[in-house]
């Protein structure tokens, strides 16, 4: 059974829909992260904030109506005719939601302690649900008037590909005829303070497999999908999924939680590992995350596989990330030859794998047929996707 995605709704640090997140992730020159001292006060971060007008979440529900929320009508508004055909096609009963996300309302809920501290009173606008994991997809589900499965994956930084994961096998499963699929966070300042406490935070852009590479920029962003049977440009061709359970926070050194992904991903799309043309890596610049997935890219592929990592251009983006870097690898896919760059200040890090990074003006003769993207997360659950022209 093919599975295909059609054009996704995306809005991120890097662009705040799909044609500006192509320009971005084939330009020359980073943008997107930059210096942000409003998210986490009296500390200046580089972060991948969205500074676009939202949607108002007004006419939601009091306990639906968070920034989150926000982001993620802003990406469907761009697929909306897409999933009016969906829904016309096959019935409210036959369309299901799956979703990714870390923070749903927590900014909120932070928002309100605040004032409770000041003022002595919760504000009348707050609402303890906002900040409930199952948010994003009731929200929609009950916007759109659906009756399929609706449900949030939560499972830090690879809750957005698994969102991608769980509505294939809605339809494998003969659930669904059309599945919601994507991630969704916002910025909030529970996750900087949380990662800055880890020693896990890069105050500068953050430089993915550089020797001077210190961790990650915290970012915020939506992604959105329509995944059914119906021929688009980009298949799903694959999807692994592992837990190797090795640390609460750091990855298993030897990379085989991510080897075990990645196998999967290519054995169910039917691929071995040299049909592959381009690898979207996790890529967060945190010395362990680094060295682990060079190793692990470097025994499946070799050397010679063009990769890079986007995150200095989205910020990390969490329980979104997998999402939004599927629709950068959607783009690949249906694009020119085109691939995105990888963005660092050049120091390569002798110590680890010599993989091919993508540099500046680098494509293709055409585009790639087969493209992979992982994501990886705490407590060692490991994702990754493949994407092929339809």
């Amino acid at each position: 059974m093919n599975l295909y995605l059609q054009p996704p709704g995306v809005i991120c640090a890097a662009g705040h829909d799909l044609a500006a997140l192509r320009d971005a992730v084939f330009a020359g020159e980073p943008s997107g992260v930059a210096a942000n001292g409003a998210v986490w006060p009296g500390h200046e971060l580089h972060l991948g904030a969205v500074h676009a007008a939202l949607p108002s979440v007004g006419p939601l529900p009091l306990q639906q109506r968070s920034r989150n929320n926000a982001l993620l009508l802003a990406a469907l508004a761009q697929i909306s005719t897409q999933v009016d055909a969906a829904i016309a096609h096959h019935g409210v009963d036959r369309v299901g939601v799956v979703l990714g996300t870390s923070t749903s309302g927590v900014a909120e809920s932070e928002a309100a302690i605040a004032a409770l501290a000041r003022d002595g009173r919760l504000p009348a606008g707050f609402h303890v649900e906002q900040q409930e994991l199952g948010s994003p997809a009731l929200m929609l589900a009950q916007l759109l008037g659906l009756g399929g499965p609706r449900y949030v994956v939560s499972t830090a930084c690879s809750s957005g590909a698994k969102a991608l994961a769980s509505g294939a096998r809605l339809l494998r499963a003969g659930l669904c005829d059309a599945v919601l699929v994507g991630g969704v966070d916002a910025l909030c300042g529970m996750t900087v303070a949380g990662f800055a406490a880890l020693e896990s935070v890069d105050a500068a852009r953050c430089r993915p497999m550089s020797a001077t590479r210190a961790g990650i920029n915290i970012g915020e962003g939506a992604a959105l999908f329509v995944l059914s049977r119906e021929p688009s440009a980009v298949r799903l061709s694959g999807y692994g999924e592992s837990s190797d359970a090795h640390h609460i926070s750091a990855p298993e050194p030897s990379g085989r939680g991510a080897l075990a992904a990645m196998r999967e991903a290519l054995r169910r799309a039917g691929l071995v590992p040299a049909d592959i043309g381009y690898l979207n890596l996790h890529g967060t610049a945190t010395p362990q995350n680094d060295a682990m997935e060079s190793r692990a890219v470097a025994e499946l592929f070799g050397l010679g596989l063009p990769c890079s990592s986007t995150k200095p251009l989205t910020g990390h983006a969490l329980g979104a990330a997998g999402a939004i870097e599927a629709a950068i690898a959607w783009l690949t896919v249906a694009g020119d030859g085109r691939l995105p760059v990888h963005h660092f200040d050049g120091q390569r890090d002798a110590d680890l794998p010599q993989i091919a990074l993508v540099a500046p003006g680098q494509r293709l003769p055409q585009a790639p047929r087969h493209v992979m993207s992982n994501s990886f997360a705490f407590g060692g659950n490991n994702a990754a996707l493949v994407m092929s022209g339809g």
